[in-house]
């Protein structure tokens, strides 16, 4: 892995290319997070309204991890530990809703869902991208990280979806997109706890 990547926790606090990465992805995901919100309920799809909940997390979670650039090492972990957690209970909340919406299985538009799943896919790839090369920074670095490839994933799900729920007219697609989504947050939130307890625990330098 190249040195551009690498990168590390001084950088990462005063880096201005780093902050102004964060606030391009916090804008980006709050602005479309409302938007995917409404489309969701409009589409009938748990598959966008789970993908528009984490879009809405992740812009308040990477605002918060904005602000916590000029705390502490160990302040910054703590803020990657409650990253995580969240993520976690994120994913129990979408898979319990879908579980919910088995029980009716009313196909959402598909059309729709394709359109929103498409645009969505486009502001996370641009996510990632902005903050790639600082995926390998300090926990808080590669949380936010992890979050933005985490939707861009998710997007290829949705869109992949949507076109079976167009062919087969039926609402298990989107509600087993939900459902893969609920684990894909699950498997990141142990990535990003496990990394944030190791720093957490990890002996002070002298340096």
């Amino acid at each position: 892995m190249s040195d551009d990547c690498e990168g590390d926790t001084k950088r990462a606090r005063t880096d201005p290319a780093y902050r102004r990465a964060l606030w391009i992805v916090v804008l980006l995901n709050l602005g479309f997070g409302l938007s995917e919100t409404a489309g969701g309920f409009l589409a009938g799809s748990e598959a966008l309204k789970a993908d528009a909940l984490d879009f809405l997390g992740d812009g308040s979670i990477t605002l918060l991890g904005l602000v916590a650039l000029t705390w502490q090492a160990k302040t910054r972990s703590k803020i990657a530990l409650t990253q995580g957690l969240f993520l976690a209970l994120l994913a129990i909340y979408v898979f319990a809703m879908a579980v919910w919406r088995a029980i009716e299985a009313v196909p959402p538009e598909a059309a729709i869902m394709g359109g929103i799943g498409i645009i969505a896919l486009l502001i996370n790839v641009l996510s990632a991208y902005v903050l790639s090369r600082f995926r390998a920074g300090d926990a808080q670095a590669r949380a936010v990280w992890l979050f933005s490839r985490n939707d861009a994933l998710a997007n290829v799900g949705v869109i992949a979806a949507a076109v079976l729920v167009g062919v087969t007219r039926s609402a298990w697609p989107d509600l087993i997109v939900a459902g893969i989504i609920a684990g894909l947050f699950l498997y990141s939130s142990r990535e990003i706890i496990s990394d944030a307890w190791l720093e957490l625990h990890k002996p002070a330098s002298n340096k």
